[in-house]
């Protein structure tokens, strides 16, 4: 790579902002004009450029399409009161999709390609932020194997690409969720803790036999005995019992969560008294019939903070209080100040465009 960093740009001649109804947002379905590429060749990323958002053509024989060398972040941009585009700890998400690359055998990308080139797209489609209550710009970075070839080893060749869509809530209801005791999301030494495009695959079907008993998602558990708890499949969990905030340890298998590490920063700063390690579903069970369960919720870049309404174990449903939900209220009011530049940021997360 050269010591100047240099991005071209081919903009589009007409924007499709005109087109989009920012009071109805489809999650996900809506793109920006434009997009940011860079390609790994001969050991080095070059040819990083903005261009149009569109279709691009891959080989039958792509090896990310046959052996899954695919990773990707998710993160969200704001707009304040003075129409700023401000973003939320991206330099966190540039470690993580490289701590995700060693993982799964890919090179590093630099973080000043990765956020100059996210800061280039954003200052470019900035105007597609919205600013309703709400809503936010979902930001998807993501890399994956170029080379032609089918046979099993790692790729020569890599794409990292990032392109944006206006989103409005991503569950717009409190959840229900069952916890799943027979199929496994992630098993030690595995994959888990990488955002790998594969663990997400894996999840799918017993997220809709879940779904086909009236669940919105899982709570996973751990592969060995299935009776800790892990994470669900869009969001860490946090569970507050007798006053206390408890969450499951980062044990190799599960996502280490931005958003979870922030939240558990707080409350510890808030004076709430948190606990960090093994969580048996048992143990939350016994918590509800005791009535010390008070607060059920999941925390993530797509979901923010999410409140659970019900848990379904072994055939039976554990409703939560859904009027009683004042830590978690208070977290999801707190973020939402902090990146729609509402109320002063003092710990140095929020970066303005």
């Amino acid at each position: 790579m050269a010591e100047t960093l240099s991005i071209s740009e081919n903009l589009v001649a007409e924007s499709n902002l005109p087109q989009v109804d920012f009071n109805n947002i489809p999650f996900g379905r809506v793109y920006t004009d434009h997009m940011f590429v860079a390609d790994y060749v001969d050991g080095q990323w070059t040819d990083l450029r903005i261009e149009a958002y569109g279709n691009m053509s891959l080989s039958p024989a792509n090896m990310a399409l046959h052996y899954g060398q695919s990773i990707f972040e998710g993160m969200k941009a704001f707009k304040d009161a003075d129409g700023n585009v401000l973003m939320f700890r991206p330099e966190e998400n540039a470690k993580r999709l490289n701590r995700s690359a060693e993982r799964m055998c890919m090179p590093s990308i630099p973080e000043e390609i990765f956020l100059s080139g996210l800061k280039r797209l954003l200052e470019i489609d900035g105007d597609w932020v919205p600013n309703l209550e709400g809503t936010a710009l979902y930001i998807r970075p993501y890399m994956f194997a170029m080379d032609e070839y089918v046979g099993l080893k790692p790729s020569l060749n890599y794409r990292f690409m990032i392109f944006c869509c206006p989103v409005g809530a991503y569950y717009s209801q409190p959840v229900s969720v069952k916890v799943e005791e027979e199929y496994s999301r992630a098993a030690s030494g595995g994959t888990g803790e990488a955002k790998a495009a594969g663990n997400y695959a894996g999840s799918l079907y017993p997220a809709r036999l879940a779904q086909q008993q009236g669940y919105d998602q899982l709570i996973w558990t751990d592969s060995i005995e299935h009776k800790y708890i892990e994470e669900a499949g869009t969001m860490n969990l946090m569970f507050v019992m007798d006053g206390e905030l408890y969450s499951p340890a980062l044990s190799g298998t599960i996502l280490p969560g931005i958003t979870r590490a922030s939240v558990l920063q707080v409350a510890e700063e808030w004076g709430v008294k948190v606990h960090v390690g093994r969580l048996a579903v048992e143990t939350v069970i016994e918590a509800h019939r005791a009535g010390k369960l008070q607060e059920v919720f999941g925390v993530g870049t797509a979901v923010t903070v999410s409140s659970i309404c019900r848990i379904g174990f072994r055939g039976e449903d554990f409703e939560l209080d859904m009027e009683n939900r004042e830590l978690s209220q208070k977290i999801a009011s707190y973020f939402e100040s902090i990146r729609y530049g509402k109320q002063e940021d003092t710990h140095g997360w929020i970066e303005k465009v």
